[in-house]
């Protein structure tokens, strides 16, 4: 969990009432819950974790809740949503966070976020040739952490390495 500055809590919030409000849903306390709980984490989350966390809290929401209240956030651009391999959706804020890419271990489906300036500038540049308005983009590598603490890792993986490295 991270503290998050109150002045972009209340930013969040604010952009989130006028577009509940522009779309004629209700302003819940639990749709709020979902919301701060997004942004008081700098993880990224699947649903189920969330309805999981917000439960903890003593929060009284429903699953149905979160997912719902999910799509919403999507819709207004506060929380974007990953899809990493075949595992379940994972959400994370969105609202004037940089833009990262992911690492993704298959081993131990460990999650590295990088940010890297020349993707931006290819970005930019791509847009560019294309005459295409980029909203954002996901850049997602998949392979095998070399991480000696990598709980899925086999010792047969690790002794192969040993052996490379000794060559």
């Amino acid at each position: 969990m991270s503290t998050l500055p109150q002045q972009k809590l209340e930013e969040v919030r604010s952009i989130f009432q006028a577009f509940l409000k522009k779309r004629n849903k209700r302003q819940t306390p639990e749709r709020f819950a979902v919301l701060e709980e997004i942004y008081q984490t700098d993880d990224h989350v699947d649903a189920d974790e969330l309805y999981v966390r917000l439960k903890q809290d003593g929060t009284r929401v429903s699953r149905a809740t979160v997912y719902n209240t999910l799509e919403l956030l999507l819709e207004c651009d506060l929380v974007v949503r990953h899809q990493f391999g075949k595992n379940q959706a994972k959400y994370e804020r969105a609202y004037s966070y940089w833009q990262h890419d992911h690492l993704i271990c298959m081993d131990c489906n460990e999650l590295f976020e990088f940010c890297d300036p020349r993707l931006q500038s290819i970005q930019e540049m791509v847009a560019d040739i294309y005459e295409f308005d980029i909203k954002h983009h996901s850049l997602n590598m998949y392979g095998h952490c070399m991480r000696e603490d990598c709980p899925n890792r086999t010792e047969a993986e690790t002794e192969d390495e040993t052996e490379e490295a000794a060559a």
